[in-house]
C-alpha cells in the first residue's frame, strides 16, 4: 500500500505568509555565508543536502485528506475531504484521463474542517464516476449536502453529476470494501469521531484522527492497543502538547505525540505519523516537535524494536 498526504492540518487550513517566506529565505542566506553557486543545480543540491526541512519545506497548510493507495486497483481510497481533497480530486482527474473514477471516502467525522474540501472535489461533479461516502454518523449525508445549500455555496448538491451513495457502517464491525479490510473504532470527540482501521495483503494502517485519550482510563487505552496492534503505520491526531491535552485543553477532543508513541509501543506498531497539526505551529515548531517524539521513543523504547516516527506533511507519501 501507498499512502499520500493531501492534508495534515487540523482544525483550518493556513497557509505561508509574506514574512514566513522571508524568515525562510533569510535563515537559508545565514547558512550559506560564504559559499558560492555557479549553477541552479548546484544551489538546489545544497538546499536538499544541508538545509533544514523547516527550511526548504512546509509541512503543509490542507485540512485533513489522506489517500490510501493498494496495488493493482483500479479504485480510490481516502480518509477525509478536508480542504485537501481539492489537490486529490486533480490527482484523480490526471490519473482517470477521462476515464470514470471510483471513490471510496471513510470519513471521521463530520466537522467542517473534515468536509470543506468536498464541494472543491472535481470528481464529483463528472458524470460516470461513482463515490462511494462511508462513516458511522447518522447524519452523514445532511452535512454533505448542508455546506452546499445557499447562501453557503453556489453550487447545489443536486448539481453533482457523479453517482453518490452514502453508506452507513456500524462500529466494532468488519467490512471488506473493494479488496480492503476496513474497522471503524468510536473515538472520544466532540459529536463522536471514529477511527479505522485498513488492512490488505498483510499490511494494517490505521487512521486515527481528532480523539482524546483519557490516560487514566486503562480499559480505553487497552481497547486502542488492540486496535493499534501491530499496524504498519498509525497516523495519529498529536495536535497538543501532552501538557495541553490533560491541562488548559482536556475534553477539546485531541491527542499528544507522547500518547501516540506509548499507545504504539503497547501495540508494537512499526512507524507513527504525526498528523492533524495545530494550525498556530510554524515549521520549526512542528520539526521540534517531530524531534522531541523521536527522542522520547529513544528513551521510552525498552526492548521492543525502534518505533519510527515522522511528522506528516502535504505531499508526504509512504510505501508499506
Amino acid at each position: 500500500m501507498r499512502i499520500r498526504f493531501w492534508g495534515t492540518r487540523g482544525s483550518i487550513p493556513v497557509a505561508l505568509t509574506a514574512a514566513d517566506v522571508r524568515d525562510k529565505l533569510a535563515q537559508a542566506l545565514v547558512q550559506a555565508s560564504g559559499r558560492t553557486f555557479a549553477t541552479y543545480e548546484e544551489a538546489h543540491a545544497f538546499a536538499s543536502s544541508e538545509l533544514d526541512f523547516s527550511i526548504t519545506h512546509t509541512f503543509g497548510g490542507h485540512s485533513p485528506c489522506v489517500e490510501i493507495e493498494l496495488p493493482g486497483s483500479n479504485e480510490y481510497f481516502v480518509c477525509d475531504m478536508g480542504s485537501g481533497a481539492r489537490p486529490f480530486g486533480v490527482h484523480v482527474q490526471a490519473k482517470q484521463a477521462r476515464a470514470p473514477a471510483t471513490v471510496n471516502v471513510f470519513m471521521s467525522h463530520v466537522h467542517w474542517d473534515h468536509i470543506m474540501g468536498f464541494p472543491f472535489f472535481t470528481p464529483a461533479y463528472i458524470p460516470g464516476n461513482k463515490l462511494r461516502i462511508y462513516g458511522c454518523h447518522p447524519d452523514l449525508e445532511a452535512a454533505f449536502r448542508r455546506q452546499q445549500d445557499p447562501p453557503s455555496f453556489p453550487v447545489n448538491f443536486d448539481y453533482l453529476g457523479a453517482a453518490i451513495e452514502f453508506v452507513r457502517l456500524e462500529p466494532g464491525r468488519r467490512y471488506d470494501i473493494a479488496g480492503l479490510r476496513v474497522t471503524p473504532k468510536l473515538q472520544l470527540h466532540a459529536g463522536d469521531s471514529y477511527g479505522y482501521r485498513f488492512e490488505r495483503d498483510g499490511k494494517v494502517v490505521v487512521y486515527s484522527t481528532d480523539s482524546e485519550h483519557k490516560l487514566d482510563s486503562a480499559e480505553e487505552t487497552e481497547s486502542f492497543v488492540r486496535f493499534f496492534f501491530g499496524a504498519d503505520l498509525v497516523i495519529f491526531d498529536a495536535m497538543y502538547s501532552l501538557a495541553d491535552a490533560v491541562s488548559v485543553k482536556e475534553d477539546w477532543g485531541h491527542s499528544s505525540n507522547m500518547v501516540g508513541v506509548e499507545l504504539c509501543q503497547l501495540a508494537g506498531a512499526r512507524r507513527l505519523a504525526l498528523y492533524h497539526h495545530e494550525p498556530v505551529f510554524d515549521d520549526q515548531r512542528i520539526a521540534a516537535i517531530e524531534a522531541e517524539t523521536r527522542r522520547l521513543e529513544s528513551l521510552t523504547r525498552q526492548e521492543a524494536p525502534e518505533l519510527e516516527i515522522c511528522a506528516a506533511y502535504d505531499g508526504l507519501e509512504i510505501e508499506i
